[in-house]
C-alpha cells in the first residue's frame, strides 16, 4: 500500500507518521512518500520520518519528494495538509480583519476566505495530477477550509474526503471523563466544518444511550473551560458547541481580545522553527512533546483510521467527515459539503441519519453554507465583486463597509496568489 502526503515538510507531520507507525496493523503502509516543494524541510521532517518508523520496528519506505507528479504516482491515497502562502500569508489573515473590527482567523470569517481563494486552485490542480497518476486513489483532505476545499475537490469529481480533527478530539475528551475507550464514545456530531455541535454522545454505536445530559451534569465546567465559554451558556444550549462557534456567539469580545495580543500565527511561527531545530537532531526519534502544542491533536488516528476504512482496512465502520450533504439535511442543497458521522468504506463516506435541528443551528447552518457557495464561486472563478458577496453574506462580516473594506485589504494582501488580480 502506498500512501503520499502533499505538504509532507510540514512541522505536523511526525504526529501522522507516529499514528502511521503505531496502526501499522489498521494501516499496513509499504511506501510512505512526503512530498513538498520545500527541500530543507523536507530533509529534517523526513530524516526524524525515517527515525520514527525504525524505533517502532515499522519496515515501510519512506521517501522525500519536491516532484509532485513522481510522488503521486501509483499511490492509492493521498492527503493533503498544505498551507498556500505558508504562515506568513496565516499571520496576515489573522491581522488585517481586525482592522475593520471583525475577527481575524485563519478558517473562518475574512481569514478564511482569503485562505480559500488561495488554496482551492491549488488543491485542484494537485487534484487533477493525482488523477492522472491513479484514477482509483482516494483524495483525504486536511487542509483548510476544509469543507470549502473539499466541496471544491467533489464538484470536480474527484474521490475525496474531507477531513477535520474536532470530531476526534471530542471523542477522546468524552471517553476520558467517562472512564470508557474512545472507541465505545459515538458522537452525534453535525454542521459544517467549524461549525459544529455535538447532540448528543452515545455510549456503544449510534443507537446507544445518550449520556451527554450526564457529562454536561458532572464535567460541565471542564467543557467549558475547554470551548473558553461560560458554563451558563453551555448549559442553556444543551449540546456541545465546537470552539470556533466562539467566534459567531462571542465575536465582539474575541476581536477585543485578538487586538491584545500576538497572534496566532506568530505562535505558531515561534513555535516551528524550535520544531525543526528538534527534528534536525540526529538523535531525536519520536514526536516531540511540544508537537502538541502545534495544533492537530490525534490527526493520526483520524487520518489512519480513515484512509483504512477507503482502502478496505480495518477502520472504523463510522466516523465523523466531510462529504456531500445528500438529503441529510434537508435545508441544504444536495451538494453543500456537511461534517457529520458517516458510514465509511470503500465505495466513500455516506451520512448517517440526522435527527431535525433546532432552528438555533440550522439557520447559522443555512447562512454559512450560503457564504461557502459564494466563496468557492469566488475562489474558482475571481473578481472583486464575488469576493464582496461571499464577504456581505458571511455572518461574522454582514455590513457593507465592513465587506467594502475587507475586499480591499484581502485583495491587497493576496495579489501573489490570486491569477485574476
Amino acid at each position: 500500500m502506498k500512501l503520499a502526503v502533499v505538504g509532507g515538510g510540514s512541522t505536523y507531520t511526525p504526529e501522522l507518521i507516529d499514528g502511521f507507525a503505531r496502526l501499522r496493523d489498521t494501516l499496513p503502509i509499504t511506501e510512505l512518500v512526503l512530498v513538498d516543494p520545500a527541500a530543507d524541510r523536507l530533509e529534517l521532517v523526513g530524516g526524524l520520518a525515517r527515525r520514527i518508523f525504525a524505533k517502532q520496528g515499522h519496515d515501510g519506505r519512506i521517501v522525500t519528494t519536491s516532484d509532485l507528479d513522481a510522488g503521486v504516482e501509483g499511490a492509492d491515497a493521498v492527503l493533503l495538509q498544505l498551507r498556500v502562502g505558508g504562515q506568513a500569508a496565516r499571520e496576515r489573515d489573522e491581522t488585517w480583519p481586525l482592522e475593520c473590527g471583525c475577527v481575524g482567523q485563519e478558517t473562518t470569517g475574512a481569514g478564511g476566505l482569503a485562505k480559500a481563494l488561495r488554496t482551492v486552485p491549488v488543491v485542484l490542480d494537485i487534484a487533477d495530477r493525482v488523477r492522472r497518476a491513479n484514477p482509483d486513489a482516494w483524495i483525504i483532505d486536511f487542509t483548510n477550509p476544509v469543507g470549502i476545499v473539499t466541496r471544491a475537490l467533489l464538484q470536480a469529481g474527484h474521490k475525496a474526503v474531507g477531513l477535520c480533527n474536532v470530531a476526534i478530539g471530542f471523542q477522546r475528551k468524552f471517553a476520558g471523563l467517562l472512564g470508557v475507550a474512545p472507541a465505545d464514545v459515538h458522537l452525534d456530531h453535525v454542521g459544517l466544518n467549524h461549525l459544529t455541535w455535538e447532540t448528543a454522545v452515545r455510549l456503544g454505536g449510534p443507537e446507544g444511550e445518550n449520556v451527554l445530559p450526564r457529562l454536561l451534569a458532572e464535567h460541565g465546567d471542564a467543557i467549558a473551560d475547554d470551548l473558553r465559554m461560560e458554563r451558563a451558556i453551555v448549559d442553556r444550549l444543551g449540546v456541545v458547541p465546537s470552539y470556533y462557534l466562539r467566534y459567531f456567539y462571542a465575536h465582539d469580545e474575541v476581536v477585543r481580545e485578538l487586538g491584545t495580543k500576538p497572534s496566532r500565527a506568530a505562535e505558531v511561527a515561534a513555535m516551528e522553527r524550535e520544531l525543526l531545530e528538534m527534528y534536525g537532531d540526529p538523535a531525536l526519534d519520536e514526536k516531540p512533546a511540544l508537537l502538541g502544542k502545534r495544533g492537530g491533536a490525534f490527526y493520526s488516528e483520524a487520518a489512519v483510521d480513515l484512509a483504512a476504512s477507503l482502502l478496505g482496512g480495518a477502520g472504523s465502520p463510522y466516523q465523523v467527515v466531510n462529504t456531500y450533504n445528500n438529503g441529510t439535511l434537508p435545508f441544504l442543497a444536495d451538494d453543500a459539503v456537511i461534517e457529520v458521522q458517516a458510514a465509511v468504506g470503500p465505495q466513500g463516506a455516506s451520512p448517517l441519519p440526522v435527527a431535525p435541528l433546532d432552528p438555533l443551528y440550522a439557520g447559522l447552518i443555512a447562512n454559512v453554507t450560503a457564504y461557502e457557495d459564494l466563496a468557492l464561486e469566488a475562489a474558482l472563478r475571481g473578481g472583486r465583486d464575488r469576493v464582496f458577496k461571499a464577504l456581505l453574506a458571511h455572518p461574522l462580516v454582514g455590513q457593507y463597509a465592513y465587506a467594502e473594506g475587507l475586499t480591499d485589504r484581502l485583495i491587497a494582501h493576496n495579489r501573489e496568489h490570486l491569477a485574476w488580480a
